[in-house]
């Protein structure tokens, strides 16, 4: 028997957009490598004619991403309004690629090429226009990632990581611990702090431990206010995964900080992540930011 013929119902469509110099090319090779239909430095104004191609072939292309820049002068404008009018039918995602202003000055010196923006003046002068223009593409994102700290090859395992298997969860979540001072995260979603609890670092036994090893673990947990705090976060964040499952928000960052991210930080990640994991369509992996640094 025949069977009926079946169509794609509800295109996918991936923007990938940014900062000029913060990886649009390495994240637009890597979807490719995923089976994605990857479309370079395409015009806001073409997006809706090739989401129309798409869903003409249907199961062809079911996964699109298009890699859009910042140089058309009503950029944010145009592209804001195409988004809403193919949003209907269509699971739409907007990825921000970010990163430091010193950051993207050196990688434009070292290929010796201008910033798109800056015109006769310097390259920070194109950044610092650039990043005004996109500030409310960057506010209006569903995902932020900085690739300051990043090279071409991390870069490239970050986005298979997030996308290779996000068919078979819920929501992505990415549990984050960092040190506040090396600066707060800014491709997060939500920030918990530990400094509430007592520091390891000024116990001379625990001190070149970290929160991955059991001596520093049981000790943080076992303070007034850990374990229900753990606990507590859970329970407020399980609502969240809920309501993200619903909105289409297939990943998200919480980050937990405590003063170097090497010892408080990292034991309540691991114990949060142990409760996260639990949660239904919800998987669950970890990143220590800074627990390598001195």
């Amino acid at each position: 028997m025949a069977m009926p013929e079946t169509t794609n119902t509800e295109q996918e469509v991936l923007i990938v957009t940014g900062m000029s110099g913060a990886g649009r090319s390495t994240v637009g090779n890597a979807l490719e490598d995923l089976g994605w239909y990857v479309v370079d430095n395409l015009p806001p104004q073409m997006l809706r004619p090739l989401v129309e191609l798409a869903e003409k072939a249907g199961t062809n292309l079911p996964k699109i991403a298009a890699v859009v820049d910042v140089r058309g002068r009503n950029f944010f404008a145009d592209l804001q309004e195409i988004i809403q009018s193919i949003r209907s039918g269509t699971k739409l995602r907007i990825l921000f690629l970010d990163a430091t202003d010193e950051s993207l000055v050196r990688r434009f010196e070292s290929v010796r090429r201008p910033h798109p923006l800056q015109g006769d003046g310097t390259i920070i002068d194109g950044i610092v226009a650039e990043r005004s223009r996109m500030r409310e593409m960057r506010e209006n994102s569903d995902m932020v990632i900085d690739t300051s700290d990043l090279n071409i090859h991390q870069l490239a395992t970050n986005i298979t990581e997030t996308f290779a298997q996000e068919d078979t969860a819920g929501v992505r979540l990415t549990l984050m611990s960092f040190g506040f001072k090396y600066g707060t995260p800014t491709d997060v979603d939500l920030i918990a702090d530990g400094r509430f609890l007592p520091n390891p670092f000024w116990m001379p036994e625990l001190r070149a431990f970290t929160g991955l090893d059991k001596e520093v673990s049981e000790y943080v947990l076992s303070q007034p206010g850990a374990s229900e705090f753990v606990q507590a976060y859970a329970v407020a964040l399980s609502p969240v995964m809920a309501g993200y499952q619903r909105e289409n928000k297939r990943h998200a960052t919480i980050a937990i900080g405590c003063t170097g991210g090497k010892h408080r930080s990292v034991a309540l990640a691991q114990a949060l992540a142990i409760e996260l994991a639990k949660l239904p369509g919800v998987v669950v992996r970890i990143k220590h930011r800074d627990l390598g640094r001195e």
